[in-house]
């Protein structure tokens, strides 16, 4: 593999029912300083049927060229023509590196093309950088890699990866680990139409239904106010007294992998490594411990409040503010406080 041939960030731009998804946008942000740091461009590849109108959206999140592999087969997501469509790319265009979204399109998509084009994957990474990586065997020292850093063990342990003799470098993000940047209206982009061909064969799985679901919960995401509870907060039933807060300040509940463990919230509103990545202005950390876990997923929250009962907790080391004490005395008494204020 001769690695000077390969060139440029690469994202891979999900869109499903022809909308580009969230993370895609996020992926260009990032995929930015990246090229900014190893003096290259950008390039964004949509795959999908009949949505060659998405290129300028793309470009206005900070792509420089847009590769279009348009084609029926492509229409839904389905693991074989999208990962024959990807790989082809690549092994046509040669990026340098490429970026995946970790959603559930993207864990499926991106080991298996990783696997097809013969290079490395890093999954779920919190941190990309471009840096120097020294080869602990032969102590070569080789500059301008991708150090892709990820939680492991579990979330015990924090692992910096390289991957400096296979291209492309490919990694993995989760969705809202990565911002988007302000997007430059009217912004165009080089658009470079590509079909590798797509013969069905008995990989390619066919679709009988697609059945939506509907659901009423509010994406945590979205949130600029989370009022997040634990183990501590004690059971289903405890947590109407984080609901009453969060409606009286125009929050959101949320929760730690601990409460969806024993059924208390359903999944969707779960904060965490193992669940979502949050960036509100304010979070509160209400019966949380603070694990490595839950932290990966909010540390970014722009002001912390955190209320436990053990003043050793780790989630103080990240709070802005703290208060030591039982939160079924100190939250119902903040909210009648917070009404009170809000009244007058």
């Amino acid at each position: 593999m001769n690695l000077e041939e390969y060139k440029g960030v690469y994202v891979f731009a999900q869109q499903v029912d022809g909308e580009v998804s969230s993370i895609a946008f996020e992926l260009l942000g990032k995929a930015k300083d990246l090229a900014k740091d190893l003096n290259t461009d950008v390039t964004a590849v949509l795959l999908g049927s009949g949505i060659k109108g998405l290129a300028d959206s793309l470009a206005e999140y900070g792509a420089d060229k847009v590769i279009v592999v348009d084609d029926p087969e492509l229409e839904v997501y389905r693991t074989e023509p999208y990962a024959h469509g990807l790989a082809s790319v690549i092994n046509e265009y040669k990026p340098e590196i490429m970026l995946v979204g970790a959603t559930a399109i993207g864990r499926d998509l991106g080991p298996r093309v990783s696997a097809r084009v013969a290079t490395g994957l890093t999954a779920d990474c919190t941190v990309l950088e471009i840096g120097d990586f020294t080869d602990t065997m032969t102590k070569e020292t080789i500059p301008n890699q991708l150090l892709m850093t990820r939680p492991a063990f579990g979330g015990n342990t924090i692992a910096t990866i390289a991957c400096p003799y296979n291209r492309p470098q490919m990694a993995t993000v989760r969705a809202g680990v990565m911002q988007k940047i302000e997007p430059v209206a009217g912004a165009k982009a080089e658009v470079i139409e590509y079909n590798p061909g797509f013969t069905p064969n008995n990989k390619y799985v066919e679709i009988l239904d697609v059945v939506k679901s509907v659901t009423d919960t509010v994406d945590i995401m979205d949130a600029n106010i989370l009022v997040s509870g634990g183990r501590g907060v004690g059971s289903a039933e405890n947590f109407k007294i984080l609901q009453d807060l969060a409606d009286v300040i125009g929050g959101t509940v949320s929760c730690s992998r601990a409460v969806t463990d024993n059924g208390w919230l359903p999944k969707d509103l779960q904060v965490g490594q193992t669940g979502k990545t949050v960036r509100p202005n304010v979070y509160f950390a209400i019966g949380i411990s603070g694990a490595i876990q839950h932290v990966a997923g909010m540390e970014e929250s722009d002001i912390i409040i955190a209320i436990n009962k053990d003043e050793t907790a780790p989630i103080f080391d990240v709070a802005d503010y703290g208060i030591v004490g039982d939160l079924n005395k100190i939250v119902p008494q903040l909210t009648e406080m917070l009404k009170a204020e809000m009244a007058e």
